[in-house]
C-alpha cells in the first residue's frame, strides 16, 4: 500500500518504544510531528524536517492544534508511572484523544497495548486493553498491537529480568516465573508499529505479536544468565504470590517501586499470541528469545559506545547512576585555560607522572593486581606525552584518543566486570569544561560487591584525580 498522505502524529517521543519509533519514522522520510509536554526537551532529539509541539493528551485545545492536517496518529502514552489514579486517568487520556482525532479527520489510530487472556486479567492488562477500546469509541479505527514481554535494553520487563538475574546468584522463584510468555524484540516491535501505517485497516483491528518462542520467566532469566556467563540457581518455591513478590521486587532491584509492583501483578497472567493474523498482514518475522537477548547487549554497547559517557550520567552527579547495566561516575570542573592547556596534564597521565591523587593506593592497587595475575602498574607507558590508540598506559589500555580532546582508557587489570576512564575537554567562553567519567559493567553479585564495597576509596580517588588534573593545568609554567 502506498505511504498515508498527510503528517503522522507520534505521542510518546520521549518514552522508550516512542524514542525508537521516532527515528524508525524519521528514517523513513514520514513527515512527522511530536507532541510532548516539554517540547523544549525533544526538540534537540529530532531530525531537522521533524516538527515538535507542546501539548498534553488531556488538553483538548492544545490536542486540536497538534491535531490539524494529521492523518495517521500514534497513541504511545500511559500514566502508570504518575500518581494518583492512573487506570481512569489512562481512560480519561484516551477519551479525549480519540474524540479529538475524530474532530480533526484523523484515519487511524495507532496503540501499543498488552497481550493477556482470560476473566483473571491483572489491573494494570485490563487498563492497558480497555485504553484501545476507549480510543476507537469516537470512529478512528484503531490499529491495536497487543505485545508480551519487551526485551530491549530500557524496557521494564527486561531491566526487572536483569536487575534479579545480575544481583541474585540464588533466587527462590515462586510460581509466576514458570508463567508462559512469548518475549519480543524491541526492534521487532518498531518493525510493527512502523508498518502498522501502511497495513490496510477498514475498521478497528488488533493484532497480537510475539516473538517466535514461546518461553517461561525462568527460561529468559537463564538464557540472560547464559549470555552474561552467570550462574544461577534458581529453588522453585509455591509461597511467593505476585503482591508479595512485588514487596521483594523492590528491595533487589533499582525499579520505581510503583511501576515495578504493576507490571508484577501482571505476570501470574499468560501471554501469548493465540492468533497468529500479524504473521499474514505484517512482513515482520520476529526473532527467538536468545537472539533478541543478543541484539539487546549488543545494541547497548553500541549505544553507549556512541554517547558521551557523561551525558549518560545525565548530568554531573555526587551519586553513580545506573546507564543499562553499567554504573557511570561523571564529574566535572572547569578550568581556567584553553582546551590544549587544559588537556595537557590528562596526556601525560600514568607512568612516571603518576595519577594525580593517592598514587600510594594506585601502588596498592597494582600489586595487588600483579598478585593475581594482572599487568599490575609494570607497564608504564610508551612516551611520556605522545598517545595513540592501542598503547599500554600501565593497567589500561588507551581505546580512543582525540588530542587536545579526549582520552579513552579501558582496563586491563583483574577486575569482576569491565571497566573505562574517559576525560574529554570542551571549549568555555575562553576556559574548559573538563569531565572526567569512571564506567564499569559490574558481572553479577560479585561485581557490584566489588564496586560499592571500593565506592569509599574511589569517590574520593576520582574526585581528587580531577581537581589536580585542573590544578596542573591552571599553574604557571616555570621559567
Amino acid at each position: 500500500m502506498a505511504d498515508p498522505a498527510g503528517i503522522t502524529l507520534l505521542t510518546g517521543a520521549t518514552g522508550y518504544v516512542g524514542g525508537r519509533l521516532l527515528h524508525s519514522l524519521e528514517e523513513g522520510g514520514v513527515r512527522l510531528r511530536c507532541l510532548a509536554r516539554r517540547p523544549e526537551y525533544l526538540a534537540s532529539r529530532v531530525a531537522a524536517g521533524t516538527e515538535v509541539v507542546g501539548g498534553d493528551v488531556l488538553d483538548p485545545e492544545s490536542l486540536s492544534r497538534a491535531m490539524a492536517g494529521v492523518t495517521t496518529a500514534y497513541y504511545l502514552v500511559h500514566s502508570m508511572s504518575d500518581d494518583g489514579d492512573w487506570e481512569e486517568m489512562e481512560r480519561r487520556s484516551a477519551r479525549v484523544f480519540g474524540e479529538v482525532a475524530a474532530e480533526a479527520g484523523v484515519q487511524r489510530i495507532i496503540y501499543l497495548g498488552g497481550l493477556g487472556t482470560g476473566p483473571d486479567l491483572s489491573d494494570h492488562l485490563q487498563t492497558r486493553q480497555e485504553v484501545g477500546r476507549i480510543l476507537g469509541a469516537a470512529g478512528v479505527p484503531v490499529l491495536e498491537l497487543r505485545a508480551s514481554i519487551i526485551i530491549g535494553s530500557g524496557s521494564l520487563s527486561f531491566e526487572m529480568i536483569r536487575s534479579l538475574v545480575e544481583k541474585l546468584p540464588v533466587m527462590t522463584t515462586p510460581s509466576w516465573v514458570r508463567v508462559q510468555a512469548q518475549p519480543i524484540s524491541i526492534e521487532d516491535v518498531i518493525a510493527y508499529l512502523t508498518e502498522a501505517r501502511t497495513v490496510p485497516l477498514p475498521q478497528s483491528r488488533v493484532y497480537e505479536i510475539g516473538g517466535s518462542e514461546v518461553v517461561s520467566y525462568g527460561e529468559i532469566m537463564r538464557e540472560y544468565a547464559r549470555q552474561r556467563g552467570l550462574h544461577r540457581l534458581m529453588i522453585p518455591v509455591p509461597v511467593l504470590t505476585p503482591a508479595i513478590s512485588s514487596l521483594w521486587l523492590g528491595l533487589v532491584t533499582p525499579l520505581y517501586a510503583r511501576v515495578g509492583r504493576k507490571l508484577i501483578e501482571g505476570v501470574r497472567n499468560p501471554t501469548v499470541v493465540q492468533d497468529d493474523a500479524a504473521l499474514s498482514a505484517f512482513a515482520v518475522r520476529p526473532r527467538g528469545v536468545s537472539d533478541a537477548i543478543r541484539r539487546a547487549l549488543a545494541n547497548e554497547d553500541r549505544e553507549f559506545a556512541s554517547t558521551r559517557w557523561s551525558d549518560a550520567n545525565g548530568h554531573s552527579s555526587k551519586r553513580p547512576r545506573r546507564y543499562g547495566r553499567r554504573i557511570v561516575d561523571s564529574q566535572k570542573v572547569r578550568v581556567n585555560a584553553p582546551p590544549a592547556e587544559a588537556f595537557a596534564p590528562v596526556r601525560s597521565i600514568g607512568g612516571d607522572v603518576g595519577w594525580y591523587y593517592g598514587d600510594a593506593l594506585w601502588q596498592i592497587r597494582g600489586l595487588l593486581d600483579r598478585l593475581v595475575g594482572g599487568p599490575g602498574l609494570r607497564r608504564g607507558r610508551r612516551d611520556p606525552v605522545d598517545l595513540r590508540p592501542g598503547d599500554a598506559l600501565d593497567f589500561w589500555r588507551v581505546e580512543a584518543y582525540e588530542p587536545d580532546q579526549m582520552l579513552q582508557l579501558r582496563a586491563e587489570m583483574k577486575l569482576p566486570g569491565r571497566a573505562w576512564l574517559q576525560f574529554e575537554a570542551e571549549a568555555d567562553n575562553g576556559g574548559t569544561i573538563l569531565t572526567q567519567t569512571a564506567v564499569f559493567d559490574p558481572t553479577g553479585l560479585a561485581g557490584l560487591i566489588y564496586w560499592y564495597a571500593l565506592l569509599p576509596i574511589h569517590t574520593p580517588m576520582f574526585r581528587g584525580m580531577l581537581r589536580n588534573v585542573a590544578r596542573a593545568a591552571e599553574a604557571p609554567v616555570a621559567a
